[in-house]
């Protein structure tokens, strides 16, 4: 079970700590728990309560009138109105509030009905990666475990990979694509969803995974010589040892268009060699592919 300060609360609904305090005292709509040494923290009960009270009140209902609801009626208000409109903040929190209780069945009902709704790719785009921002802050916060964090990502990439196989097979002429993830980066959801992405637009490709030895990597582009790699870095890494995997890059794949990115790629201010093209967003990745294959 979860221990939140009234902070992570904040993070995690959006609702101001000083609005979550007044919501307390007037509406008695949670009620904080006491460690023995009298410090204030929420549980999982907690969590889900505000962020289903969050989703009603950024639709327009009072407080006063959220506070006389039951569990029950709380819970079906926020379904209805997901369903009734599109608002991401809602279907993220849903989705969260599914993993804590890790309730697989009603996290599957969810995405088929996201699916149905905005289409694969953008219930990825739109709603499963601002989720997986969120875990990050339960992550940091150590509000889940490795359980939750095995449990969702096995979903996601689930979804992803029944998606690519459902994709049709590429032109026999069509540019080849190599996806890896570097030795010892095993955070392969990204990866895996660029690899849609390439095989949508028509791209052959040829999908390594995660943690891929660089030697094996060498083996892979020689006998198969691909025209581009992608890659991407979202684990920790310093700058010099970011630098060395580029020059390395560059020297030995010195022919090919070099494709990257990832957290640690877009948030940090690495220095790239020319022939390296940093990729933001799938909006980049697919601006890239009709103007160059």
């Amino acid at each position: 079970m979860g221990k939140y300060s009234i902070k992570d609360i904040e993070k995690l609904s959006g609702i101001k700590a000083h609005t979550i305090r007044i919501w307390e005292k007037r509406h008695n709509v949670i009620e904080p728990k006491r460690t023995l040494s009298n410090i204030r923290y929420y549980d999982d009960y907690d969590l889900k309560r505000v962020l289903n009270i969050s989703i009603l009140n950024n639709n327009g209902l009072k407080i006063s009138t959220i506070a006389q609801m039951s569990d029950e009626e709380l819970h079906e208000k926020v379904v209805q109105l997901s369903r009734d409109n599109n608002a991401t903040e809602s279907n993220v929190d849903r989705m969260i509030v599914c993993m804590i209780e890790l309730d697989e069945q009603t996290l599957e009902k969810l995405f088929s009905e996201f699916i149905m709704r905005f289409g694969f790719e953008d219930t990825v785009i739109k709603i499963v990666y601002p989720f997986l921002k969120k875990i990050g802050v339960l992550w940091q916060t150590g509000n889940i475990s490795p359980a939750h964090e095995h449990f969702i990502s096995n979903i996601v990439r689930q979804k992803i990979i029944v998606a690519i196989d459902a994709l049709p097979a590429p032109d026999e002429n069509q540019d080849k694509l190599l996806l890896y993830l570097p030795d010892g980066e095993l955070h392969e959801l990204g990866l895996l969803f660029f690899h849609y992405i390439a095989k949508k637009n028509g791209l052959k490709t040829i999908y390594l995974g995660q943690s891929v030895p660089y030697e094996d990597l060498l083996a892979v582009d020689k006998a198969h010589n691909p025209d581009f790699i992608f890659t991407s870095y979202t684990s920790p890494i310093s700058p010099k040892e970011f630098k060395e995997h580029m020059s390395r890059l560059t020297r030995d794949f010195g022919d090919k268009t070099i494709l990257i990115s990832g957290y640690q790629v877009t948030q940090n201010k690495f220095t790239l060699p020319e022939k390296i093209i940093k990729i933001e967003n799938t909006d980049e990745f697919k601006h890239f592919i009709l103007s160059n294959c």
